[in-house]
C-alpha cells in the first residue's frame, strides 16, 4: 500500500469529465478523492466518469467516497459512471448494491461514445 492517490482529468465533451485515478483508495486518500471530484463537478462538469484502471488497494473508505461523489453529481444535475473497475472493487460494489446505482463500463472510452444519461433513473 502506498497511500497515494493521483487524479488526472480530461474533458472530452462539455459538461463531461473523465478522472483517471491512480494509486490507492483508502481511509487516508479517500478525502482527497472526494475533494478532487467535487471540485470537478463544481467547475461545471456534472457528468463525471471515474476511470479506476490504475487503482491498487481500495477499502470501504474508497467506496464511501464514490457514494458521496455520486450524490454530489446528482445534486448538480449530473451523473457518475465508473470505468475499468478492478474485480475486487466490483465485488464490493455488487455486495453492497452500489452497482445497481452506478453505470459501470469496461473503459472510459465506452462512456464518451455513449449519449448522456439522466441523473435519476
Amino acid at each position: 500500500m502506498t497511500h497515494t492517490l493521483h487524479l488526472t482529468v480530461h474533458y472530452p465533451h462539455p459538461g463531461l469529465a473523465i478522472a483517471t485515478i491512480g494509486g490507492d483508495m483508502d481511509v487516508q486518500t479517500a478525502p482527497s478523492l472526494r475533494t478532487g471530484a467535487l471540485e470537478i463537478i463544481d467547475q461545471g462538469h456534472p457528468r463525471l466518469v471515474l476511470d479506476l484502471a490504475q487503482v491498487g488497494f481500495r477499502d470501504s473508505a474508497g467506496l464511501s467516497a464514490i457514494i458521496g461523489i455520486w450524490h454530489a453529481a446528482q445534486e448538480a444535475g449530473g451523473s457518475l459512471s465508473l470505468a475499468a473497475v478492478p474485480d475486487r472493487l466490483m465485488r464490493m460494489l455488487s455486495m453492497t448494491g452500489v452497482d445497481s446505482l452506478l453505470p459501470v463500463h469496461a473503459t472510459a472510452t465506452d462512456v464518451t461514445d455513449s449519449p448522456p444519461t439522466s441523473a435519476y433513473r
